[in-house]
């Protein structure tokens, strides 16, 4: 394609990778030679250090395109690309570790040079990317960089992208325009507005235009051809977002069926196969593991919650896990004994304030202070105490650490695609919880856990777990 801009922000991805790495080698090498007293074991001179190194340079980098952290797609995952160049700068140690073995003569003045190496790497190489980040952010302020899109389709989708790339400094995208859209369905004046194809060729230039968006498969099949032809003629990036997008999430594999027929494979979740096996092994070794540790807080808070509140300990209630099975989840009572096992609808009103229920149901199912909790349980369920029991319901196998949220069946029942997220087990925690939790409607969680659902990987319930850790530390706790 004729727009260069990715291949420049990559370039300069290899450029500041490979500057990153010489600095922190070359640091590590100073530091154990000139800061630290003790001798080294193996004199070695530094420009003979600067020569082996920077031999093994290329590796490193081709290292780091094999793991993809070259691709455009690494762009949006901060999280996935430090775990990435994490493993890239271990991989990268050991390159230099076998080639100091090898070699006759060690390249290493000692073993301390290659922890300082590895550590200062992977720091380096963390600011450095985040730097380059905040260079090309900078540069689309001044509309430097960007890449000019048409979108042409009038569909929902369309609407949705235009959403999306409206805000160049952000998106990195500058929408020329839009064929086939009404512009007062999207909402954006400034955006210009094209009845057909034809029409926005004769009114644009060809060197404004980088890529093609069509997100609309017309019936005249000539018009789709007619798109697809011009951006192949002018080297133009083509992009197709098909009607029936869930056709094209989450696992596909292409095949010749019966040898002879190229057919798509669409499975319902990512997870299946080795990944059931490794993420149910990785729920009883890390349940257990919690569950030992967090018995002595179990009990302290069975003893609180009799003595101040008395009453019922656990809370009990039926929700839906994995192909649709009921289970039965076990959590601490928060709620006042006065109001136990009573809709909101029947304790607002047994406690003379009917008019919050109105608020209640308005609000997404929650009010400020709510009068049903009292101190103690409002406690439990800042800091997720409240939760510890579901512990029980991850070694039992109701439950994963990471997936959608346990329901009720009746308020799964409101969800049409609840049968794509009940295909994998409900979790202790997920995604919906960690991106903004109880301040996003119902309609936005659950398209959350869809998407965890199509997506999984064993990277991405890793990433969630830390961030449900620093949720619970900013005390954004949502209660299943």
């Amino acid at each position: 394609m004729k727009n260069n801009n990715s291949l420049i922000y990559n370039s300069f991805l290899i450029i500041g990778d490979a500057v990153a790495l010489i600095v922190a080698f070359l640091g590590a090498f100073f530091v154990r030679s000139h800061l630290i007293s003790t001798p080294v074991a193996h004199p070695v001179q530094v420009t003979t250090y600067i020569l082996v190194f920077s031999a093994l340079l290329p590796f490193w980098v081709l290292t780091f395109a094999l793991l993809g952290l070259y691709n455009h797609s690494i762009y949006e995952k901060r999280f996935s690309e430090i775990g990435r160049l994490f493993i890239g700068s271990f991989i990268g140690m050991l390159f230099v570790v076998f080639w100091n073995y090898l070699s006759l003569t060690p390249i290493l003045p000692s073993k301390l040079v290659v922890i300082l190496g590895f550590c200062f790497g992977f720091v380096a190489l963390v600011l450095v990317r985040n730097v380059i980040r905040l260079i090309q952010t900078l540069l689309f302020r001044f509309r430097l960089g960007l890449t000019n899109v048409v979108l042409t389709g009038n569909t929902a989708v369309t609407r949705e992208l235009v959403e999306t790339l409206y805000n160049s400094r952000q998106s990195g995208y500058y929408i020329v325009g839009v064929v086939g859209s009404e512009r007062a369905v999207y909402g954006h004046s400034n955006i210009k507005n094209y009845p057909d194809f034809r029409t926005m060729l004769q009114r644009i230039k060809i060197d404004d235009l980088d890529a093609i968006i069509q997100t609309e498969l017309y019936a005249d099949e000539s018009r789709n051809q007619e798109i697809l032809e011009y951006a192949q003629k002018h080297h133009i990036a083509y992009r197709f977002v098909p009607g029936n997008t869930e056709l094209f999430v989450g696992n596909i594999d292409v095949e010749l069926f019966r040898s002879a027929i190229p057919v798509i494979n669409v499975n319902e979740t990512a997870l299946f196969g080795w990944g059931r096996i490794v993420k149910r092994a990785f729920d009883l070794l890390v349940g257990s593991i919690l569950q030992i540790i967090a018995l002595p807080f179990m009990f302290i808070t069975a003893i609180v919650i009799k003595l101040f509140d008395r009453g019922p300990i656990f809370f009990k209630q039926t929700r839906l896990t994995r192909y649709n099975q009921k289970f039965t989840v076990y959590k601490f009572r928060t709620i006042k004994e006065t109001y136990h096992n009573l809709s909101p609808e029947e304790a607002f009103t047994k406690m003379g304030k009917p008019q919050l229920i109105e608020a209640y149901r308005a609000n997404g199912d929650k009010i400020p202070h709510d009068p049903r909790y009292g101190k103690l349980g409002n406690f439990l369920r800042a800091t997720s105490l409240d939760e510890l029991p579901q512990l029980f319901n991850i070694i039992k196998g109701d439950l994963s650490l990471v997936g959608p949220r346990a329901l009720v069946p009746e308020e799964l029942a409101l969800y049409a695609k609840r049968h794509t997220i009940l295909s994998v087990r409900s979790g202790l925690t997920g995604l919906a919880q960690v991106s903004g939790r109880r301040n996003i409607s119902f309609e936005e969680r659950r398209k959350l856990d869809l998407y965890y659902v199509q997506n999984w990987s064993f990277w991405f319930d890793l990433t969630i777990l830390a961030k449900t850790i620093g949720a619970i530390i900013d005390k954004r706790g949502d209660t299943q």
